[in-house]
């Protein structure tokens, strides 16, 4: 959903706001239904002590405890988006010490430079452009012939500089 926690939670709470339903698989607990209950939730007690400080009192205390249900809950969300991010960390930086490893004990990273992989198609493709391209004695010039091929341009041109580097 995001690049960084920070990112995800404020991605959250805009999505909220316009009233997006998110769902998580993973992680049920922060689907936006549940922020949306934990709002709803609110307690709501009607009373009346007959004593305006123990009224004042007991509102206050609802409204901390109101105020506390919401952070929370924003607290839960947070610490989804953390723990996701540390996830991805640690994978980046096992991916790390693993390649790094595979290097110390002499494996090969990727391809080796300046290798090529001869496939049937390039095979039959230079031989016709050796038959009918004008720069080795053929009739047809380099868009005609790759034309012809049915090769891109850029194929053209790596086979045409492959045969000349061979016929040196």
């Amino acid at each position: 959903m995001s690049r960084n926690a920070e990112e995800g939670f404020s991605l959250y709470e805009e999505l909220f706001t316009k009233g997006v339903n998110l769902v998580f698989l993973k992680e049920p607990h922060i689907n936006t239904d549940t922020y949306r209950k934990a709002i709803e939730s609110k307690l709501q007690i009607a009373f009346d002590s007959g004593d305006i400080a123990t009224d004042e009192l007991m509102r206050s205390i609802i409204e901390a405890l109101n105020k506390y249900i919401m952070r929370l809950a924003k607290k839960q969300i947070q610490l989804a988006f953390d723990q996701a991010e540390k996830e991805v960390s640690d994978l980046r930086q096992r991916t790390r010490e693993g390649i790094e490893t595979a290097r110390l004990n002499g494996k090969q990273m990727g391809q080796k430079g300046g290798t090529t992989f001869v496939t049937k198609k390039s095979i039959e493709a230079k031989e016709k452009i050796k038959k009918y391209n004008k720069t080795f004695g053929g009739s047809l010039n380099k868009e005609e012939t790759w034309k012809l091929l049915g090769i891109s341009k850029m194929t053209f041109y790596k086979y045409k500089d492959e045969l000349l580097h061979e016929s040196e």
